[in-house]
């Protein structure tokens, strides 16, 4: 999927709600419309919030929240269980307007982890809160707290104890067709499917003013051990926002994308080497991480935007200012 660049940059939201394994067959036509419906519904509340002047910081923050709210996607309502049978949340936001970030790692209790990155950076000194202290860190700041029960749901317990009972180890992206068949991949909840594929959400954005921001929020990784952190809520590897250069939000297999510095490497590539975004996004994901890593979406200063993944699919879309409809994907093809 690709937008044209605009003379003067329009306001623009892209979204993502993961990358992964591809399972067309295994999904009624119903359920694959609830996925897409979900991504429509909340590109076109952030293009409303675009054309009244929002902010970028309040729009990628918003669209995040609807995604934790929206139990198809991994990252707060939804989240998927640890090996432990619990639940640890990270989140990230980060302004374009002079590189202002927040985040939180491993949170239980906090019902929408992205307000609390944004509390962090609007209102802390630090910039990443972790575990126990940074629930607490959020409720005192008035950010909703909920018991710990409220994430899970019944297809995420069971997609855990499905695991465990394989000994599959963690469930990721790459893991392969033979473990989707060993999971009955017919019970698949999603067209990319969700024993196989990384649940992280994220927005980017271009506001009225020229500002960029980025958010990204997940679950995890089902069946994960208790205390991994992955990318999401580390500032230049999952989420990164310069105005000069560059939004970007990933998804995929957190340690890759954590060792290639994925999303500041998109950004220094605008800045140093001059290359376009697409261009940028195209020497990171396709030649710097290896295959069935993932995926992640960018916006530039000058309104150019790429959803780019080397996985088989990437729930994703995007909306300018004055489309009549969002864009929105699935698979590899479209």
């Amino acid at each position: 999927m690709s937008a044209d660049t605009a003379a003067c940059p329009v306001p623009v939201l892209v979204i993502h709600g993961g990358a992964g394994t591809l399972t067309r067959g295994a999904m009624s036509t119903e359920q694959e419309a609830r996925y897409r419906a979900a991504l429509r519904n909340i590109l076109q509340a952030g293009q409303l919030q675009l054309a009244a002047g929002a902010s970028a910081v309040d729009v990628v923050v918003e669209a995040v929240r609807q995604l934790e709210e929206c139990e198809l996607f991994n990252a707060g309502k939804g989240a998927v269980y640890t090996a432990a049978g619990t639940h640890e949340l990270d989140a990230c936001v980060m302004d374009g307007r002079g590189c202002r970030a927040g985040a939180v790692a491993g949170v239980s209790r906090t019902r929408n982890p992205i307000l609390a990155a944004r509390a962090v950076m609007q209102q802390s000194a630090h910039l990443l809160f972790v575990g126990a202290a940074a629930d607490d860190w959020a409720a005192r700041h008035g950010i909703e707290q909920v018991d710990r029960a409220w994430f899970g749901t019944p297809h995420r317990l069971e997609q855990l104890h499905r695991a465990q009972q394989l000994q599959a180890g963690v469930l990721r992206d790459h893991d392969g067709q033979e473990l989707v068949h060993g999971l009955q991949s017919s019970q698949a909840s999603g067209p990319i499917d969700e024993q196989t594929k990384f649940g992280t959400v994220g927005a980017v954005a271009l506001d009225a003013e020229g500002h960029l921001a980025a958010a990204t929020s997940t679950g995890g990784m089902t069946n994960k051990q208790v205390g991994r952190v992955g990318d999401t809520p580390l500032v230049g590897a999952g989420t990164y926002a310069n105005d000069a250069t560059v939004a970007v939000s990933c998804t995929g297999t957190g340690e890759l994308f954590m060792r290639a510095c994925a999303a500041h490497d998109v950004s220094a590539l605008v800045a140093y080497a001059g290359l376009s975004l697409a261009e940028a996004c195209e020497r990171v994901v396709m030649q710097k991480l290896p295959p069935d890593a993932g995926g992640l979406i960018a916006v530039s200063a000058r309104g150019e935007v790429c959803l780019l993944f080397n996985s088989e699919g990437m729930y994703r879309g995007y909306v300018r200012c004055g489309d009549v409809e969002p864009l929105v994907a699935v698979y590899r093809s479209e």
